[in-house]
């Protein structure tokens, strides 16, 4: 096996791992785009370990230099992740400020330890989130991605706050609160009764509160992706909508995103795949 495909498959190998959802949803692109979105995504797994397995800001500093000396030219071609991604850059006009500013995402984690009002907790979800759709346009849509900068940034904060809605309990288990203290204090519900993990009408209402706006965003995210090219319009819904389709789960599971991890089940995927199949021919 040739180093770059050998790169590649490693690459494969860690989305599927980490996100069969995002795996699935862009596994019907064409080869060389779905070989970059692994690439894309096998940098963001790294930044986001870091954090999330232990790790410290001296080690985020020194993958941030790390990267600062790939874009250069010199990295290890002993690195999968490195190497698919050099490929990336040379295939496709990527821009460095997204990865930037994942790494600046990344480095709240260390920083911020509370969210006082829902606009901040966006604006750390831009960092983390919505600059993966900014790092992914140029391979999505290389002739058109300036147009769709502000769609890519609605789907990325809706993904991350479906995110934080899922993962409540996970997130307390390190430390972290996402929830807004506004939106506690609006709703009568306190850090104490978070922590302890209780569920209640005073959570439900400030949950929803929450997923209301991701699916705002969500549908202001969903037009735009008309204008992407064909071959990666099918996968970017499939995306939209099995991410969205999470907070279904959240409150079938009656609301419990302290101790049960919401998922899509892959009968619910098959489903989403061929009601956004059947819209598109509807379209067509």
């Amino acid at each position: 096996m040739k180093q770059i495909e050998k790169a590649y498959e490693s690459c494969r190998v860690v989305i599927e791992r980490h996100s069969k959802s995002f795996a699935k949803a862009f596994n019907v692109l064409p080869s060389e785009k779905r070989k970059a979105v692994w690439a894309v995504y096998a940098f963001c797994r790294r930044v986001d370990d870091i954090v999330d397995n232990g790790g410290t800001l001296e080690e985020l500093h020194a993958f941030k230099t790390e990267f600062e000396l790939f874009l250069g030219g010199s990295f290890s071609v002993n690195d999968d992740m490195w190497v698919a991604l050099n490929d990336v850059f040379q295939r496709y006009s990527m821009e460095a400020e997204p990865f930037f500013d994942m790494i600046r995402g990344q480095e709240m984690d260390f920083e911020v330890h509370h969210y006082p009002s829902l606009e901040q907790l966006e604006q750390y979800s831009y960092y983390v989130a919505s600059s993966v759709g900014l790092m992914l346009l140029p391979i999505l849509a290389p002739s058109n991605n300036l147009h769709l900068k502000s769609g890519a940034i609605s789907l990325g904060l809706a993904m991350q706050l479906t995110n934080i809605l899922r993962d409540v309990g996970e997130d307390l288990e390190r430390g972290r609160v996402y929830i807004p203290a506004d939106l506690m204090e609006k709703h009568n519900y306190t850090r104490e009764e978070l922590i302890k993990g209780e569920i209640n009408d005073n959570f439900i209402g400030l949950w929803e509160d929450i997923a209301t706006r991701a699916e705002q965003l969500y549908d202001i995210a969903l037009p735009t992706i008309e204008n992407y090219p064909m071959d990666a319009r099918f996968p970017v819904k499939a995306a939209l909508h099995f991410y969205r389709h999470i907070l279904n789960s959240v409150r079938k599971n009656k609301y419990n995103c302290f101790t049960t991890r919401a998922y899509v089940s892959d009968g619910d995927k098959r489903q989403l795949l061929q009601q956004i199949m059947t819209s598109q021919e509807a379209l067509a």
